[in-house]
């Protein structure tokens, strides 16, 4: 009798298949286990709240001041270097203005420096690099300007060491950038002081594909740098990363 009683009921779906209903266990079970699932969830996410709420409140000293440090160093990670030079004649220096990084509207940053009157390349990269000269020359001075020359020309020059050109022992300098131009013609006046004064000022700059540790000098010509202009912001020397 208990064979005729039991009923087994079956669904077919749209496509014909038999699909069988489930039991109330079975429907019981899986309610259970979405119960057990969520809790979980909770009690994993309750966990990571309680974790971060511990470390804020008790942090040591060394994980704080370890945490501001890379706080700071990436900060300076996205500062883009460059660097800004003030130029006055110095009469030990027969080849090159001398160029100060510590004095009014200089400045210098993301690791370009300034050592033995050079720029330093901190990183390799692409860099614009200018620099002026101011002069005041007259053209009745004798000493003004190329002796074998009539005329009074002015030039200044950047030059870049790299360890790409040979060995790091022996430094050979290459020219990047050179300007020239002449300013007056000279005259045969007995007294300088009868002839005007002139001023003028060479301007060069370019962008550069440099190498971490190049280095960046000027040249210049020996008997027209006790003519240059000293005043800020008539000849500087400059390099920034683009």
């Amino acid at each position: 009798m208990d064979s005729e009683c039991r009923v087994q009921l079956d669904v077919t779906d749209r496509d014909g298949e038999v699909r069988e209903e489930p039991t109330p266990g079975v429907q019981a079970r899986s309610k259970l286990t979405k119960a057990v699932l969520v809790l979980t969830v909770c009690l994993a996410a309750a966990a990571a709240l309680l974790l971060v709420f511990y470390r804020q409140h008790n942090s040591s000293p060394q994980e704080e001041d370890s945490f501001e440090l890379h706080h700071t160093l990436r900060q300076m990670s996205h500062v883009r270097a460059a660097i800004h030079l003030q130029g006055v004649h110095n009469p030990k220096m027969t080849n090159s203005v001398e160029w100060q990084d510590e004095v009014e509207q200089t400045h210098s940053q993301g690791g370009l420096k300034l050592d033995n009157n050079e720029v330093v390349i901190p990183h390799h990269g692409l860099y614009f690099v200018y620099s002026q000269v101011s002069f005041q020359v007259s053209c009745g001075d004798a000493d003004v300007g190329a002796v074998s020359s009539p005329q009074v020309h002015l030039s200044h020059t950047v030059q870049r060491w790299s360890s790409s050109f040979g060995s790091d022992k022996v430094k050979s300098y290459r020219t990047i950038l050179h300007s020239a131009r002449t300013v007056c013609q000279k005259t045969a006046s007995a007294d300088s002081a009868d002839e005007g004064s002139s001023f003028a000022a060479v301007y060069m700059g370019a962008v550069f594909n440099l190498l971490k540790g190049d280095r960046l000098r000027t040249v210049m010509e020996e008997n027209m740098l006790p003519f240059l202009e000293d005043d800020p912001g008539k000849s500087f020397f400059g390099v920034f990363a683009l």
